[in-house]
């Protein structure tokens, strides 16, 4: 059925069996509010360390990374790698979300500004960040499941077939060196670049496919609350892992019969003859040259101070029995993912191997590599592999679902009718819980590519970044300011991009806006290999067709040093969506504008001769630091927040959490009666900054984890290395 066998399909549907009764069983444990949205803040270090990798590895992970890998070489890791080296951070700073003792981090504005109004507020900022990373989940997870449902060429409509000889053109012209093109195949390659044709078409129809994930979700989720979440994570992530090293020896065993020799070594050492040597630069592919150092630079502080605000943050730490099980949970979670990504992506090196004249879409790569590796075995791997991919997007999406429901329930509706008993609150967090994974589905359905969403993602949380971390260290920060920062910043940054093209909607086809990057051309000396030779050939053929390139390609043979010059194309400056072809085929701004960009450009600073990846880092970092000058210029003309009102929230922070509930609250107790207990332990005293000195776990434990995240980068660079 489908291009599957019946022993897959039932696995897959054996394995959501299970999935479901886990949430019914779940349900039975369920009495107040803590236990549906925080699981009774029982759970200890084995539960948590699979909690934090289950959130961090939706469906869109492994094939993403696949995906990015297999078009731009191992470079394409970072895609996924970009929080590494914010990952030592999480030691240090998720003890924070234990001792806020809160349900969700709206309560957090509340208690540390006094403001439940600010508290809806993140709630709603929150909710929608939820949907966006749920809709990341979907969009991946319907992208790999079609793929293993492919219609063959003879099943394509005609429409189909139209659009597929278009995307054979494009890989043609893609993959002939630029020098070699005429002006007519440069002016048809730009023609198809901005149509993007699809070559490939599947039996299944990827939104209905989302719809039943969907539905799936909400049942089991809807009625097991955050236990049944984290439970289905560690099953879920202990497979994840499994599978992913299982692929492995049947990928080694296959080049070793495509090409010959036997064991790893000659796998390895024919992986190395065969790719380009440019599939294995780090650092600087030409391909990815959008993505600078400087590029990936400014991403990496924006996730860093982003990441710890997002609301699913205190749910997966504030569930943990204890401080250390919740940090040590959440770190070990973290590198687990990081170590899988390696892995994953030199994986898809193996599949460029056996795979790169067979797959012209790479999104493809991860469902094919599964079907034809483990296919043949016939023992339901394939169907298990699918289910893990679906529980992945599915255990991802049950945690982003009750933490959004919480965030929901517990700052809007609770303030608005106060008094319910706690039933009805669970009741409406399920209600409300269900609309946030129907809007991720929708929003799923409207983005062109999982790219865009996760940008959106990225950025969203600048809103409430510069009022949580002033707020968590800094005295001084206000609550007028707080305001200020939070909603200059939702304006500017947001609202005003969506609305003045809808107001002004001629700004889409003006010209002043459609202003595109200068396409520029790299030229890079690299040592041939087979799959370069092979691509020559085919260039020479090409050439010998056609008669009308400028001159005949050189022949190459394998270890021959030669220049290969890569051709980057030109990018909108100013549209998130970049420029499409509206219905009459003139070009037109899609997705919303970028103002602060339009500001530069009219105050005469020349973004044209930019890259794409110095626009891009120049409005990441006007997001990212305006919201704290805001706070922090404001904080100082306003009147300083009520005393005791941050002599509650301070000693709070500072007095660590007791795995017993009573003896917790009782040093809870001891803290509200004498303010400044702790006050011994401030780095600064008598200042405003709320630093306290490190104690040894701190330190210890920091320590650790920036080894682990050099280690990490040494794992991929010893990958890469082996049998070169």
């Amino acid at each position: 059925m489908f291009g599957l066998q019946w022993i897959d399909i039932a696995v897959i549907l054996v394995y959501f069996g299970v999935v479901i009764a886990i949430g019914v069983w779940a349900s039975r444990r369920i009495k107040n509010q803590e236990d549906y949205f925080l699981a009774g803040r029982r759970f200890g270090k084995f539960i948590q360390t699979f909690a934090a990798f289950g959130q961090g590895t939706s469906a869109d992970s492994a094939v993403g990374v696949t995906t990015t890998t297999f078009s731009n070489g191992i470079a394409g890791v970072w895609s996924s790698l970009l929080y590494l080296f914010a990952t030592p951070l999480y030691w240090m700073v998720m003890p924070w979300m234990r001792r806020l003792r809160l349900i969700t981090l709206g309560d957090f504005f509340e208690e540390r500004y006094g403001s439940k109004m600010m508290a809806g507020l993140y709630a709603v900022i929150g909710s929608i960040g939820m949907m966006t990373i749920i809709s990341v989940g979907f969009a991946a997870m319907a992208k790999t499941v079609v793929a293993l449902t492919p219609k063959s060429v003879e099943q394509y409509t005609v429409r189909e077939q139209a659009e597929y000889a278009q995307a054979i053109t494009l890989d043609k012209l893609e993959a002939r060196n630029y020098d070699t093109l005429t002006a007519q195949e440069t002016q048809q390659l730009e023609r198809l670049r901005l149509q993007k044709p699809r070559k490939m078409f599947f039996h299944l129809n990827p939104e209905l496919l989302v719809w039943i994930v969907c539905i799936i979700v909400l049942v089991y989720a809807m009625v097991g609350g955050l236990e049944a979440a984290f439970l289905t994570d560690t099953l879920q992530g202990i497979f994840i892992i499994i599978l992913s090293i299982v692929l492995f020896p049947f990928a080694f065993g296959k080049i070793n019969a495509v090409f010959g020799g036997s064991g790893l070594m000659d796998a390895m050492r024919t992986m190395h003859a065969q790719l380009p040597q440019s599939y294995m630069e780090i650092f600087g592919s030409p391909v990815t040259q959008d993505f600078t150092w400087y590029y990936i630079g400014a991403l990496t502080i924006m996730v860093t101070i982003n990441v710890v605000i997002q609301p699913n943050s205190l749910i997966a730490t504030a569930s943990a029995k204890g401080e250390y099980e919740c940090r040590f949970g959440f770190v070990v979670g973290s590198y687990m993912k990081r170590f899988c990504t390696v892995l994953w992506g030199f994986f898809a090196l193996l599949a460029v191997v056996l795979y790169h004249n067979k797959i012209q879409n790479p999104d493809l790569v991860w469902g094919y590599a599964t079907l034809d590796l483990l296919g043949p075995l016939n023992m339901g791997l394939v169907g298990l592999m699918i289910a893990c991919l679906m529980a992945a997007l599915m255990s991802t999406a049950d945690c982003l679902m009750i933490t959004g429901s919480s965030l929901i329930t517990h700052n809007i509706y609770r303030p608005l009718f106060p008094g319910r008993p706690e039933k009805h609150y669970v009741f409406v967090g399920r209600i409300t819980g269900a609309g946030v994974v129907i809007g991720g589905a929708l929003i799923a359905t409207q983005f062109d590519t999982i790219l865009q969403l996760l940008k959106l993602w990225w950025e969203l949380n600048v809103m409430v970044a510069a009022a949580f971390w002033l707020g968590m260290k800094w005295r001084r920060a206000t609550r007028p300011a707080a305001w200020c920062s939070m909603l200059l910043t939702m304006v500017l940054f947001f609202l005003l991009p969506i609305f003045v093209p809808m107001v002004m909607p001629s700004l889409r086809t003006s010209d002043s806006m459609l202003k595109t990057t200068q396409p520029r051309e790299i030229v890079r000396q690299y040592v041939a290999g087979q799959m370069e030779v092979s691509q020559r050939k085919q260039e020479i053929e090409q050439w010998q067709i056609d008669a009308v390139a400028p001159e005949k390609p050189e022949p190459l043979t394998v270890g021959q040093t030669y220049a290969k010059t890569f051709h980057l194309p030109s990018k909108p400056i100013f549209w998130t969506m970049g420029i499409k072809a509206d219905a009459n085929g003139e070009k037109c701004g899609s997705g919303t504008l970028s103002l602060e960009l339009v500001l530069l450009d009219k105050l005469g600073v020349d973004l044209q001769k930019n890259s794409y990846a110095l626009n891009e880092t120049i409005r990441i970092l006007i997001r990212t630091f305006t919201p704290f000058i805001i706070l922090i210029v404001i904080s100082f003309l306003t009147r300083r927040d009520d005393k005791t009102m941050l002599d509650r929230f301070y000693v709070k922070m500072k007095t660590q959490v007791h795995v017993d509930p009573d003896q917790d609250a009782r040093q809870m107790e001891l803290s509200y009666a004498d303010p400044s207990r702790f006050d011994h332990r401030k780095l600064l005293p008598k200042s405003d900054w709320e630093f306290d000195r490190w104690t040894k776990t701190d330190a210890i434990g920091f320590g650790i984890s920036t080894a682990v995240a050099v280690l990490v980068v040494f794992f991929l660079i010893g990958l890469i290395s082996i049998g070169e």
